[in-house]
């Protein structure tokens, strides 16, 4: 096994939350703020924190606007985040690959 595979995942996205959260919104065009939270199981600040994360690493996009008179945050991956999940999911592919080769 390659011990450097291990230390070229992504940590931005490697933690358990804020790779649910990419993973949610790589199926998704967009979705609410509540609807990741509901979906997630997440409370308000936890999911809060890591959506600044992933923003702060130009992953996540926030938009804020009105709907029916109520206030909508809106988050979806940028252009940056959808790569970056997208060679995350292949690096760890090629990791859990290794891992059944060594078992073989």
């Amino acid at each position: 096994m390659n011990a450097d595979s291990f230390q070229r995942l992504d940590k931005v996205v490697h933690e358990k939350s804020r790779m649910a959260i990419m993973s949610m919104l790589a199926a998704s065009t967009e979705l609410s703020f509540t609807g990741l939270r509901n979906s997630l199981g997440m409370t308000d600040g936890n999911l809060t924190t890591h959506i600044r994360t992933l923003q702060k690493a130009g992953y996540v996009s926030v938009s804020k606007s009105f709907r029916e008179n109520r206030p909508l945050t809106t988050c979806s991956l940028t252009t940056s985040g959808r790569k970056a999940f997208s060679e995350y999911l292949s690096l760890l592919e090629g990791i859990v690959k290794q891992a059944k080769q060594c078992n073989k």
